[in-house]
C-alpha cells in the first residue's frame, strides 16, 4: 500500500470538473473575513437540467408525486440533492473519521506501524476536502434555484443515528470503538456503491454530477485501505469482539443501506406539501423501495476472505 494525498484527481479538460475543483482550493485557504467573487461554479449551472434523478426518489412512481406542479416536483428533487450532500458531509464528519482517528492513534491496540498511520491522516484530510466539496454543491443549488434548504433542518442521518444507538447500548468503551470502527469500514468501503447512484447520472445536474464522480475517485483509493486495515483489525480481537465487530458490520450495512424516510417527512413538512405525509407512508411500505443501497460487493469480499461471510446475519445481494 503506498498512501497519497491530493486534491481529488480531475481531468482539466473537463470544464466543470475543474470549477469543482478551482473552488475547492480557493475555499480551503480563504479567510472568513474575506470576501472573494463567486465561483465559476454558478455559470456552470445549467437551470434545465434536474438536481436528482427522479429514479432515487422513493415515491417517484406515486399518484401524489405525479400529481405536483412542476416547480413542486424540482422543489422535491432539489431537497433530495441537500439531503444526498447532507448524508455524505455526516458519514464523512462523523463516521469516518472518528473511525479513522481511532486507527491512526492506534485506539484497538493492534500495533499497525507508521505506514498505516501515515495513510488515515491522508485519507482525513481528503475527507476535509470531501466535506467542502459537497458543501459547494449545496450552496450553488440554494443561490441558483432560490430556495432556502437548509441543511441544519433536516435530521442527522439514519448511518449516524444507528452508530450513536449502538454505541449508547453498550457501556464498555472498548466495545464501543470496535463498533466505530465497524461503522467506518462499512461507509468507506460501500460508500462508492452510494456515489455511484449519481457519478454517471447525466440527466441531472453536470455540477452534482461531478462533484460526486471527484468525491467516487478518492473514495476508491480509501476503500482498499480500510478492508486492508479492517483484516488486520479482525486478527487481533478476541472471538468475542470479532462477533461484535460482525455484528456492527450488519448493523451499520442496515442503516448505510435503507432510505432514510425521518428526512423525507421533514422535507414535505417544510413543503408544506399537501397529502406528503401519506405520500411517504405509502412509499415506506412499498418494500420495493425499503433498500436505495444494494451493493456491499466490498463488504462481502472482506468477509468472504475473513472465512465468516455465511455467519453474518445480512442478505447478501
Amino acid at each position: 500500500m503506498s498512501p497519497q494525498h491530493s486534491l481529488p484527481e480531475h481531468d482539466p479538460t473537463d470544464p466543470v470538473e475543474s470549477a469543482v475543483i478551482t473552488r475547492l482550493v480557493r475555499n480551503w485557504g480563504q479567510r472568513a473575513t474575506v470576501k472573494k467573487p463567486e465561483p465559476d461554479l454558478d455559470e456552470l449551472f445549467d437551470r434545465d437540467k434536474r438536481d436528482y434523478p427522479n429514479e432515487l426518489l422513493p415515491f417517484a412512481d406515486h399518484d401524489r408525486f405525479l400529481g405536483l406542479t412542476d416547480d413542486q416536483q424540482d422543489q422535491l428533487r432539489a431537497w433530495a440533492w441537500i439531503a444526498f450532500n447532507k448524508n455524505v458531509m455526516d458519514i464523512e464528519q462523523y463516521v469516518v473519521n472518528p473511525g479513522f482517528d481511532l486507527v491512526a492513534h492506534d485506539g484497538l491496540d493492534t500495533g499497525l506501524g507508521d505506514t498505516f498511520a501515515l495513510a488515515v491522516h491522508q485519507a482525513m484530510v481528503d475527507e476535509q476536502y470531501h466535506t467542502l466539496m459537497h458543501l459547494n454543491a449545496s450552496a450553488v443549488t440554494r443561490r441558483q434555484r432560490g430556495w432556502a434548504l437548509p441543511n441544519d433542518a433536516l435530521p442527522d442521518v439514519m448511518t449516524l443515528r444507528r452508530q450513536r444507538e449502538v454505541a449508547a447500548a453498550d457501556p464498555d468503551s472498548r466495545r464501543k470503538a470496535i463498533s466505530l470502527f465497524a461503522f467506518m469500514t462499512v461507509a468507506e468501503v460501500s460508500i462508492s456503491s452510494y456515489l455511484d447512484l449519481i457519478s454517471e447520472n447525466d440527466v441531472i445536474q453536470p455540477i452534482n454530477r461531478a462533484t460526486v464522480r471527484l468525491h467516487n475517485r478518492d473514495e476508491y483509493c480509501h476503500s482498499s485501505i480500510a478492508d486492508e486495515i479492517a483484516g488486520i483489525v479482525y486478527d487481533t480481537l478476541r472471538p468475542d469482539e470479532r462477533r461484535h465487530f460482525l455484528d456492527g458490520l450488519v448493523h451499520a450495512m442496515n442503516a448505510f443501506s435503507s432510505n432514510d424516510y425521518s428526512t423525507w417527512r421533514t422535507i414535505v413538512e417544510l413543503m408544506e406539501l399537501e397529502g406528503g405525509h401519506a405520500m411517504i407512508d405509502d412509499a415506506e411500505h412499498d418494500t420495493s423501495h425499503s433498500k436505495l443501497v444494494q451493493d456491499f460487493s466490498g463488504i462481502h469480499k472482506l468477509c468472504r476472505n475473513l472465512g465468516v461471510a455465511e455467519e453474518m446475519s445480512f442478505q447478501w445481494t
